[in-house]
């Protein structure tokens, strides 16, 4: 089964479910960018209830063209808000030295970004 996946932040099971199954794997990166999708976007499971992590972006019409900005301090909130959910989880710490990376390097392009998280997340798996 071939499958076309639009890119994804950290995106949900169901999404690494598709990637696993399939023979060959497309990453549609010449789509257009829409909002409110897993493309800058994750939720987490917080001590109260769901929380969103939204990547600020710079608009562009496709997604291969959609730079991830730095407005805020996003990285760090991000990293924070992580650590906080799953931090006394098990086995959070055998993991935290991956992830963390994601948040201490500065992206250019928001698909750079996610095919790294994307990668490191299949290897872990």
């Amino acid at each position: 089964m071939n499958v076309l996946l639009s890119t994804t932040y950290f995106g949900p099971i169901q999404w690494y479910q598709k990637l696993y199954r399939a023979h060959a794997v497309t990453i549609d990166t010449n789509e257009f960018f829409l909002k409110q999708t897993y493309r800058n976007r994750c939720y987490i499971a917080a001590a109260n209830g769901v929380q969103a992590l939204s990547v600020p972006i710079e608009r562009a019409k496709l997604t291969r063209d959609v730079r991830v900005s730095d407005h805020g301090d996003w990285r760090r909130v991000h990293w924070n808000a992580i650590q906080s959910a799953y931090g006394e989880s098990p086995f959070f710490e055998y993991y935290q030295d991956d992830l963390r990376p994601f948040f201490e390097r500065r992206w250019e392009f928001l698909v750079d970004f996610n095919e790294a998280i994307r990668q490191t997340v299949c290897e872990l798996i």
